[in-house]
């Protein structure tokens, strides 16, 4: 299956873009693995024909923004967001009505939709940065992620008034189980994603972004980690630091659902499937598409 990818790959002359949270059998077939602002930058700046995107809709959806004369074609369209689907465009319209003073942060894990009413977007990776080059005088309002936003804050300094949407996966880790593997591998440093509840992120030794939880497994001289995030991303923790231990979280009831299904809907064989007849490709209003391009342009240049 690899091979026959690999070969439909260059007869499209295209490119796979996979995020950190996919299958270890997509990732090892990308071109390009990253987080969503690594992952925006190579849709921006990629020469190939066709975009495949190995992620969420969302994420396809914003490398259609990028490259509106590419096709962009995404293997499973029922691959959404728990995030981006508890925000919805018509509801925020009103939200954003209440707040008329207010700068508009949105969190890229967000619909084209609401991408078209914000001021700015951002990533986990750089939102703090954005936030402090913000107005000072200037009320901000910040979409969807309550958690991320609240992280924002403490660590920006800015009070933000907070859209109230939260992430499925970083919703459902243990608080105990998360003492429990404390207690048993008092070596390991916990590392957590931004999207997780405050209470747990009080216990961690380092807060960051997929990407940079990823570097913190490369250069912390700890010899283990307990990880708070989508579990996809060990497969390259376990690429990259292959003497390091890594211990996942489970959720509230013992359970595996730390793993997205949106991001699971994705397979080899929808890969394949989709580079051979050129399907389900994203398909944008322009108006949309060119409203919500504005955020996007300023987030990266405000990035570089």
């Amino acid at each position: 299956m690899a091979a026959a990818i690999e070969a439909l790959k260059k007869q499209r002359n295209a490119i796979i873009l996979a995020h950190y949270y996919q299958d270890d059998a997509i990732q090892d077939c990308a071109d390009f693995i990253g987080d969503s602002l690594e992952l925006s930058r190579k849709a921006a700046s990629t020469e190939a024909e066709v975009i495949v995107f190995c992620g969420v809709h969302f994420m396809a959806e914003t490398a259609k923004i990028l490259n509106p004369a590419k096709t962009v074609l995404l293997p499973d369209l029922e691959a959404g967001c728990s995030l981006a689907d508890a925000c919805p465009a018509d509801a925020f319209a009103d939200f954003r009505r209440r707040h008329p003073e207010h700068i508009v942060v949105s969190y890229i894990n967000c619909s084209a939709a609401v991408k078209a009413q914000s001021d700015l977007i951002c990533t986990s990776s750089n939102a703090v940065h954005l936030v402090q080059q913000l107005p000072a005088d200037r009320p901000i309002l910040f979409a969807p992620d309550q958690n991320l936003g609240r992280w924002v804050a403490r660590e920006s300094g800015r009070e933000l008034t907070l859209w109230p949407g939260s992430c499925i996966v970083h919703e459902t880790f243990s608080e105990q189980a998360l003492l429990q593997l404390r207690l048993e591998h008092p070596e390991a440093e916990v590392i957590a994603h931004p999207e997780c509840q405050q209470h747990l992120l009080d216990l961690a030794d380092f807060i960051g972004s997929t990407s940079k939880l990823l570097q913190r497994t490369e250069t912390s001289a700890a010899p283990a980690f307990i990880v708070l995030t989508e579990p996809g991303i060990l497969h390259q923790m376990r690429r990259r630091s292959p003497s390091k231990t890594l211990y996942e979280v489970p959720g509230a009831d013992g359970c595996s659902c730390n793993a997205c299904p949106y991001m699971r809907l994705n397979t080899l064989e929808k890969l394949w499937q989709c580079l051979h007849t050129m399907a389900p490709a994203l398909q944008l209003d322009e108006e949309i598409r060119q409203r919500a391009l504005v955020p996007i342009e300023r987030m990266l240049a405000m990035s570089a």
